[in-house]
């Protein structure tokens, strides 16, 4: 099927969840006006419609090779990604300063969604460039800022995340990778790390690895680990690739889905030639690391965005093609496309709520990212509360939404050939990298429900709570949170809080997304009413809307008793029991 991008939807969350206005009246992003986001968001969607998304199926079918030591692209996508470099689609937020257009991060969101929609594997590539962007951004120094950023800015080269090691998977401390310092302010590092996305490729000349080792003497734990520039190449004196660096792609993951993204284990220094240069300073590797890892968790959850919507457009252009039998007790044998029938349009209006919810989810939360850029602390606070709930909640929808695609097709939803198996196997991993599901309900427990003794999330619900007016499910689901909170900061046991911190965190995601689209509801109710607009448009969003808060919030509400429970039913049986 063929992917087409929801420009005016994202418009529309745009303008009334983010408030592209309040920030186009900043002087960091005044340029970006409402005529020129427009056309930034047409061209992205335009762009990703006819290149990358062709690519999805070849790529999925013809997956990456390594071949004499380096990674082979599927045929067609080393053309498309100088497209990408050619038109500018990776430096919309990147540095002024460095050749990026320096746009809200808000706006490149919506470029991104499309390029992943379109291409989920494909899209991984600048996305974890963009990290290493934010990385050296904020981390690295004058001389390492001239002479990557500029190339990382166009795309030109691309940028990667080296934290995984065999023995050192979530517990990051463990890691053994070495940078033993030569004497000329470099280090030689050594070691291997596995789950390298796209660690290695033939798309570019340069690949720039940001890379967590610990130096000689270096304490125990996540204390002792720093950060390190480690190129691909060695630059000239030119500032041009050039000695290759004794970095090499040891092997590639045979994986589930995202095939078309290389999954790299990476060896570093076999031939003890391998020259980095670290990041910040000895031993703050993982505050480092951290600013990437959060741009990369909210991407993460745009990944879910990015699956929902291609998902609940093939489910849709499925139902309405397949002719089946009339609907049951209905007497009658005409046939009828199977979106006549109740239970498919069920299915139907949950993928798209669900989508629609979510992607207002994660645009607020980048808005609040951009907000916290122009010196708002608030937002700052607030970005970090959403993180967590961006990351898992956008991954679980991703994963019910592809799931509930299967099942609209039937039993053609489990042949490959009609490609719905491929969104699913695809989004599958997204609950598990850059922090499983679980440690982000477990951040969101341990860490971000204390930020400022309790204040931040109690702002957050004070804001649903005053925007909510009539919708009691709504205000119904902020108390219960509000509740659940409260029994959280009382428990001392730790078992028993992050026995609840699943649930908690479905519970406060889905009051923060029920809010967002109460407030979308509001305002195409309003221009409905005054005759603005496209009615079809504004008369599907409030039936999302509507089945959001109607359907959905109050199944969350269902969720208090479990995240009060404790941890008292998880032992209820010893390891022994558990294993008979």
């Amino acid at each position: 099927m063929t992917y087409i991008a929801p420009t005016r939807e994202q418009l529309f969350v745009l303008d009334h969840v983010v408030g592209m206005a309040e920030l186009r009246a900043s002087e960091r992003f005044s340029s970006a006006e409402a005529d020129m986001v427009e056309a930034i968001v047409d061209g992205a969607g335009r762009f990703a419609e006819g290149e990358f998304a062709p690519l999805n199926t070849v790529g999925d079918r013809e997956g990456v090779k390594l071949f004499e030591g380096q990674v082979r692209m599927p045929a067609g996508f080393g053309e498309a990604y100088r497209a990408y470099v050619d038109n500018g689609w990776g430096s919309i937020a990147a540095p002024a300063d460095f050749g990026g257009q320096g746009m809200p991060v808000s706006l490149a969101t919506v470029a991104q969604e499309c390029l992943g929609s379109a291409n989920m594997a494909f899209a991984l590539c600048p996305m974890l460039t963009v990290g290493a962007i934010e990385a050296l951004t904020h981390h690295g120094s004058a001389d390492q800022q001239a002479q990557y950023l500029p190339h990382l800015s166009s795309g030109n080269w691309t940028g990667t995340m080296n934290l995984t090691e065999p023995q050192a998977g979530s517990d990051v401390g463990a890691l053994r990778t070495m940078a033993t310092p030569v004497g000329d302010g470099s280090f030689k590092i050594k070691g291997t790390k596995i789950f390298i996305t796209f660690g290695d490729h033939d798309m570019t000349e340069n690949i720039v690895h940001l890379v967590l080792a610990r130096t000689p003497g270096a304490p125990a734990g996540t204390k002792g680990i720093s950060l390190f520039l480690v190129p691909k190449y060695r630059l000239d004196a030119d500032g041009k690739p050039g000695a290759f660096n004794d970095v090499r792609p040891a092997s590639v993951e045979h994986k589930l889905g995202i095939h078309a993204s290389p999954t790299c284990v990476l060896s570093f220094g076999d031939d003890d030639d391998c020259i980095g240069h670290l990041i910040g300073a000895e031993g703050a590797g993982m505050r480092a690391m951290f600013t990437m890892m959060n741009n990369a968790r909210l991407n993460v959850g745009l990944q879910g965005v990015q699956v929902a919507e291609r998902a609940s457009q093939q489910a849709l252009a499925y139902a309405r093609d397949r002719v089946q039998s009339a609907r049951a007790g209905s007497g009658s044998h005409t046939s009828v496309a199977i979106i006549e029938h109740p239970d498919v349009r069920r299915m139907l209006l949950r993928s798209r709520a669900l989508t629609q919810a979510i992607r207002a989810l994660v645009y607020y939360a980048f808005g609040q990212l951009d907000r916290a850029a122009l010196g708002d602390t608030e937002a700052a606070r607030r970005l970090e509360l959403l993180t967590p709930l961006a990351k898992a909640y956008g991954t679980d929808i991703g994963t019910e939404v592809a799931s509930l695609n299967v099942q609209v097709h039937g039993g053609m939803g489990f042949i490959e050939e009609t490609g719905a198996a491929q969104h699913y196997r695809d989004i599958r991993i997204a609950a598990i990298y850059e922090g499983t599901n679980g440690i982000q309900a477990a951040d969101l427990v341990g860490r971000k429900l204390g930020l400022e003794g309790g204040a931040t999330v109690a702002r957050l619900l004070h804001d649903i709570r005053a925007d909510a007016g009539h919708e009691v499910h709504l205000l119904r689901l902020a108390e219960l949170v509000s509740e659940v909170v409260a029994w959280m900061h009382s428990h001392d046991s730790v078992d028993d809080r992050l026995a609840g911190s699943y649930p908690l965190l479905t519970m406060l995601s889905v009051a923060t997304a029920g809010w967002l689209m109460a407030r979308q509801e509001h305002v195409a109710t309003a221009m409905l009413n005054a005759g603005e607009g496209d009615p079809t448009f504004l008369k599907n969003k409030i039936a999302a809307a509507r089945y959001y808060c109607d359907v959905i919030v109050p199944e969350a509400c269902g969720l208090a008793v479990a995240a009060r429970a404790g941890a008292g039913a998880l032992y209820a049986l010893s390891d022994e029991e558990l294993a008979a």
